[in-house]
């Protein structure tokens, strides 16, 4: 009896410690989107400077989150834990003290290399902690609601630092955070032997020109043109290194991504879900505190009292997400809430609001934030609830890659169509970007639907 409590209790504090990692990534993503329009004008920035200074960021995350989850396989996921933390932390610090974009630019490529160490260390060692199917599925509802938490405290945060303090805040106030939860790591999750193994140096290295090729070129779109040689040069780049990651994985003996995973339907709809979502969700938050202080005309402080409510119903979501898929299964769960999703962007592309807050703005996101916890959660648990002995890094590399992915490709392309659609430069066209971010939710259901039709039958 006294065993059997004190497991659980070491458990839930190791939950506690590596739940703290997506609280911190998602809370500080949360402040800099607060803080962007505010980076934007202390820095002197354009719009698309400023996309840079976000992708920047997405680019490298989602590049090398793939490479870090097979470092965590090999060399342990509680080595590799820490190490991301401490590289995270510090070019946190580094962001702070940026007095130019440039400067800025260097510390978010820091922040994305330690997110790409840590955020798939974490869910490995999460997963390692739960092994049947059951018990990941209702751990993937505690890893949402931790996430909307971040963002629930971030957007409160995030406005708050920045009307008081300044943006550099932002980025000073994940350190203490981040270093709680490194010691709670490090005390309570035991150390985890590597596997013996090689890294995919050179799938690295093409995956991330790949997805950096298409997100710039997207980008300078904006400014330049999709004729323009930099917008050509980059897309260009872009596909081919993508092409030549493919082939690399097919040869190689310790490919980053064993192409074999993909043989798994699951794996598949699951993927390019949240690939759709990665893109949703990052644009939104991009877009949104820019569209309520710029054109609704509120300060940091009240863009994000008003974001709360979402955040609020994207642990909502999440917490529920769990017991949808136990009632109706994982393959109608999803489908579900991304129908949720897409009800809520159709309600923002089209809401009347010119000044403040609205009742009508509201309704649109209370849908969009429980659509986001629903969505994500399932997406993620029908990725890697089926996982073997040593392939659980793989698998929360390759979901959460999926999602960074979708974010910088994403926020690249919508900001590249929006701020061409203002047909002013350095504005935004926000109903344009609203009504991309409902056509990518209205593909990941399309893709849902197809994937839950082929199970029932």
């Amino acid at each position: 009896m006294t065993v059997r409590a004190t497991k659980r209790i070491s458990r839930g504090v190791a939950m506690l410690g590596l739940a703290s990692a997506m609280f911190l990534v998602i809370l500080d993503a949360a402040m800099v989107n607060l803080a962007g329009s505010t980076i934007r004008q202390g820095l002197a920035l354009t719009a698309a400077e400023l996309t840079v200074v976000v992708d920047s960021y997405l680019v490298t995350f989602a590049g090398l989150l793939l490479l870090g989850g097979r470092l965590a396989d090999v060399l342990g996921a509680r080595k590799v834990f820490l190490a991301g933390m401490a590289v995270y932390l510090a070019a946190s610090a580094f962001c702070a003290l940026a007095t130019g974009g440039g400067l800025l630019i260097a510390g978010r490529i820091g922040q994305g290399i330690g997110a790409a160490l840590l955020m798939p260390a974490a869910l490995s060692l999460v997963l390692g902690l739960y092994s049947s199917p059951a018990e990941r599925t209702r751990a993937m509802g505690i890893w949402g609601a931790v996430a909307g938490a971040g963002s629930l405290v971030g957007v409160f945060l995030g406005g708050t630092l920045t009307e008081l303090l300044g943006w550099q805040a932002v980025f000073v106030t994940p350190v203490p955070f981040g270093a709680v939860g490194a010691i709670v790591v490090w005390r309570a999750v035991p150390p985890v032997p590597g596997r013996p193994g090689r890294f995919d140096a050179l799938g690295a290295v093409t995956i991330t020109l790949g997805i950096s090729g298409l997100a710039l070129g997207m980008v300078s779109a904006s400014d330049t043109g999709w004729t323009a040689p930099g917008t050509v040069v980059g897309l260009v780049v872009g596909l081919v290194s993508l092409t030549a990651f493919v082939f690399v994985e097919r040869r190689s003996s310790r490919p980053l991504v064993p192409l074999g995973v993909f043989r798994r339907k699951p794996v598949v709809t699951a993927n390019l879900v949240m690939v759709l979502i990665g893109g949703t969700l990052t644009s939104l938050f991009f877009f949104l505190p820019q569209y309520q202080q710029d054109v609704l005309g509120m300060s940091p402080l009240a863009t994000g009292m008003a974001q709360l409510p979402l955040a609020v119903m994207i642990i909502v979501g999440s917490v529920l997400a769990p017991i949808l898929a136990k009632r109706i299964g994982l393959a109608r769960a999803l489908p579900s809430a991304l129908a949720v999703l897409l009800a809520g962007f159709l309600w923002l592309a089209g809401d009347p609001t010119t000044s403040g807050f609205s009742v009508s703005l509201l309704g649109a996101f209370l849908l969009i934030g429980a659509g986001l916890g629903l969505g994500a959660v399932n997406a993620t648990a029908m990725a890697i609830r089926d996982s073997a002995d040593g392939e659980s890094g793989l698998l929360s590399g390759l979901v959460n890659a999926a999602q960074q992915l979708g974010g910088a490709v994403g926020l690249a392309a919508l900001a590249g169509i929006a701020i061409g659609a203002a047909g002013t430069h350095g504005d935004i066209s926000f109903t344009t970007a609203f009504l991309g971010e409902a056509a990518l939710v209205v593909i990941a259901l399309a893709v849902s639907l197809v994937s839950a039709v082929k199970t029932r039958n």
